[in-house]
């Protein structure tokens, strides 16, 4: 399969459709952060617990997100990665639709775990697909440009969010997911994929990722890897006024506003990443690069007397570019691993590192009495940087991997 003829035409067409599912993929996990506080005013929920409340709220869609990931990876494993492009868009899409209508705490809990369950299987399979289509030598660029893309799915949410009612903003994001299933019709499946089903090799055991010191010791360190990201976004982002009130700002900043220019901070350093790895060939060196800047920015975000109020914004989009390594970061995890788990490894570690946001923001909230808002944040990010840079030593370098390989 690696001497094929490549289809640019199909090649192309994977990457717009990664790209446009992977954007409302976003649009979707950055709304709630967005609408959080009027949706919850909305059905009821006290002041005093709309800041609980959205915790509990995340961590259910995380949950959700843990769920899908496994759920998602086996099946991208065992019938295909198209399969579970469509199946991921049509449930995340009906859960967004019924979000419009929820009236109870309860019912919002339950469509976040829903919509969790159908996002964690978006950007897994599209980036096991592209990564499969593309050339070896420039496959960086492609999973690069679906990254870039869909992450401005975060400021689609933040302008529908701020200029509609927040039942309209979720109407809008099913809406769009639906929509897509008709671009999707054109999209052909991996060829790797379809060469692997010809073979006796076992396709998406999950458990076979830890069957060897060597391969778990990847898988896990592939996970830490990512963690930092949704640090920022989950802790220093979303609980932005909180921590930033503490901090001493005045005014406190403003969630969707800091979530936007974090976004667009991400979508640049996501383009930024990818030039880079193809630029010096290695993806482990970029990752050690952008994992030591993530360490400044938040060691920034900490200083007010250093970046004062006015600067926040900035700071966040700083904050967005050092943590936009999430493309190189999940092309890294697709390409550590052979055909017949590839789509499971994809789709979980991506998972797990957005899963990880339940114990991140639990012992954040537990740590939060004894050291306060910004010790409890401080602890947690400082813990989740350092075991992401000693992660990086335990992967391979893949740059230019052919990808046609088994795990045995």
């Amino acid at each position: 399969m690696s001497g094929a003829p490549i289809n640019r035409r199909a090649v192309a067409l994977a990457i717009l459709v990664a790209a446009l599912g992977y954007f409302v993929d976003i649009y979707d996990l950055i709304l709630f952060s967005i609408v959080r506080v009027p949706s919850l005013r909305a059905i009821g929920v006290a002041q005093d617990q709309i800041f609980s409340t959205g915790v509990m709220l995340l961590n259910m869609q995380m949950s959700g997100m843990l769920i899908g990931g496994i759920l998602w990876g086996v099946l991208g494993d065992k019938r295909g990665r198209l399969s579970v492009l469509f199946g991921t868009i049509i449930l995340y899409s009906l859960a967004n639709l019924a979000n419009a209508w929820v009236t109870t705490v309860p019912q919002y809990a339950t469509l976040r775990l829903i919509a969790g369950i159908g996002l964690a299987g978006e950007l897994g399979a599209g980036i096991t697909l592209v990564s499969e289509l593309m050339p070896k030598e420039s496959r960086g660029y492609a999973t690069s440009l679906v990254s870039a893309i869909g992450i401005c799915g975060a400021v689609a949410a933040f302008a529908v969010g701020q200029r509609f009612d927040w039942r309209t903003a979720y109407i809008v994001g099913g809406v769009m997911g639906l929509a897509l299933l008709l671009l999707r019709v054109g999209v052909r499946e991996s060829g790797l994929f379809v060469q692997a089903q010809a073979t006796d090799h076992p396709r998406g055991q999950f458990f076979k990722l830890f069957s060897t010191w060597h391969r778990a010791s990847r898988y896990i360190a592939s996970i830490l890897v990512g963690v930092p990201i949704w640090y920022v976004v989950a802790i220093l982002i979303t609980f932005s006024p909180e921590i930033g009130k503490a901090i001493g700002l005045s005014p406190a900043p403003e969630a969707g506003r800091a979530v936007v220019y974090c976004y667009v901070g991400i979508s640049v350093g996501g383009l930024l990443s990818g030039w880079l790895s193809q630029w010096i060939r290695s993806r482990k060196k970029v990752l050690a690069l952008f994992v030591g800047m993530t360490a400044v920015c938040v060691g920034l975000y900490f200083a007010p007397e250093v970046v004062p109020a006015s600067a926040f914004y900035m700071l966040c989009f700083a904050l967005g570019v050092a943590s936009g390594y999430w493309a190189i970061f999940i092309t890294v995890a697709s390409e550590q691993f052979g055909t017949n788990l590839r789509a499971t490894a994809t789709t979980t570690v991506p998972n797990f590192v957005r899963g990880a946001v339940v114990p991140l923001t639990s012992i954040f909230q537990a740590l939060t009495p004894s050291l306060g808002l910004i010790g409890a944040s401080l602890l947690v990010g400082v813990v989740t940087i350092v075991l992401a840079a000693a992660s990086i030593a335990m992967l391979d370098e893949t740059f230019g991997r052919d990808l046609d390989f088994v795990e045995r």
